[in-house]
């Protein structure tokens, strides 16, 4: 319970001491000075008014201690001066006892250096006044009794190191706290910048994430456009195939039979394509028979894709450059599955007819040109999705380069693309 209320009364004493500091001071120096002048006005023979009011200024002063603690020390040490010098009460000596409130105040509130000066005149001007009065023994080293300068040196060391240490206190704790800011604003500008980190980290994953979507995106559209091309181009030649089979089987049994190979062999090729192109959503797992897929198709291929169409009825004319295997993997892809779907076309919308196929390799641009003649009599084109000329768009603006398509003046169609070279540089 007492160390409750020690506690109790030490944080009290702190607000206090914090929010109205004048109160202590008025408290320790109206206090002190009172009880020192009741005390002198109890002796016998009561003394005069004078001795009375000297001895309440050497205490007096100490209310304003906090903000002229300099100004306090010499007027303490005035009064100590005048009250030894007027000697207004007998046998009275006041000693070094109620200096030392100041010298502890001058060691508190000012600079070491300036502090230490100051206490040491006021501790030479009290020795020397209580040596020329006669107040004092010559010096005693092994007692403080009766006072000797001994006594004053002695009191005014340990105020003069209790006020500087208590100083030290303070400042180091001034400083304590002034890091402690510093160390809270430096923590709040890190958590500030983790909260930034981890939203930039958020952004990061989540374009990532967009960009994977995007790519799985770019990726199936791209396996779409060769799926289409595949199929089309295959599935259009064995339709054209099938019917010109119909028309000869009733009376050409063995030319009706190749027909029929034919259009089981495309079939095959297109199947084969297929699995090519599909195993590319499978890519790194088993296949059956270990077999990988099957290499892309590129420019080199396309006498293949000729022989296609001509199984198919069409009689294909070609002029192609010798220089075309030297071009890059990916732009030959690309001309490729430009050359296919135009001739996919070709077998969809005008049947067996004659076709002009152009591959030109010119300095700065790779230039492909399919042209057909007229539809054959009694062609039927099957109904189409407009995806094939769009794949066309699409593969030849990858390369930033142009593509036409249209009637041709003396009837048929012509696509032409130019894919430059200059991208791939």
């Amino acid at each position: 319970m007492d160390m409750h209320l020690t506690a109790a009364l030490r944080g009290a004493h702190r607000q206090l001491a914090k929010r109205r500091p004048w109160l202590g001071d008025l408290a320790l120096g109206g206090g002190l000075t009172a009880f020192d002048m009741l005390t002198l006005l109890a002796r016998h023979p009561a003394p005069s008014p004078v001795g009375v009011l000297l001895w309440g200024l050497q205490t007096l002063p100490l209310i304003w201690r906090r903000r002229w603690p300099r100004t306090v020390l010499c007027a303490m040490t005035a009064a100590f001066v005048a009250f030894e010098v007027v000697d207004p009460v007998p046998g009275k000596i006041p000693g070094p006892y109620l200096l030392i409130f100041a010298g502890y105040a001058v060691a508190r509130r000012t600079p070491a250096r300036s502090g230490l000066l100051w206490t040491a005149l006021s501790l030479l001007t009290a020795v020397a006044t209580d040596l020329l009065t006669g107040r004092t023994a010559a010096p005693q080293l092994g007692s403080l009794e009766p006072v000797t300068a001994t006594t004053f040196v002695v009191f005014y060391g340990v105020a003069w190191l209790l006020g500087y240490g208590r100083r030290r206190i303070a400042l180091q704790a001034d400083r304590l706290r002034d890091l402690n800011l510093r160390l809270g604003e430096a923590n709040g500008r890190l958590q500030e910048a983790n909260s930034r980190l981890r939203d930039a980290n958020e952004d990061l994953r989540a374009a990532r994430e967009r960009n994977a979507r995007q790519a799985q995106v770019t990726e199936r559209a791209r396996i779409a456009r060769d799926l289409h091309d595949v199929v089309a181009h295959h599935v259009s030649a064995i339709a054209v195939r099938a019917r010109a089979t119909d028309e000869v089987l009733q009376d050409d049994v063995a030319d009706g039979r190749r027909g029929v190979a034919r259009i089981a062999a495309t079939a095959d090729t297109a199947l084969v394509e297929m699995r090519r192109i599909l195993g590319l959503l499978t890519a790194g797992e088993d296949r059956d028979g270990g077999a990988g897929p099957a290499p892309e198709p590129s420019l080199g291929h396309v006498r293949a894709l000729f022989a296609a169409v001509e199984a198919a009825g069409c009689r294909v004319t070609a002029e192609l450059d010798d220089a075309l295997g030297a071009l890059p993997p990916a732009l030959q892809v690309s001309a490729y599955r430009i050359l296919q779907e135009a001739l996919t076309n070709v077998l969809k919308h005008a049947g067996g007819t004659d076709v002009r196929v152009v591959l030109r390799r010119g300095a700065t641009a790779l230039t492909i040109a399919v042209d057909n003649g007229p539809a054959a009599t009694g062609h039927r084109p099957p109904p189409g999705s407009g995806r094939g000329l769009l794949g066309v768009r699409e593969r030849v603006a990858a390369f930033g380069g142009t593509v036409h398509s249209g009637p041709r003046p003396h009837g048929g169609w012509r696509v032409s693309a130019t894919l430059p070279l200059e991208a791939l540089a």
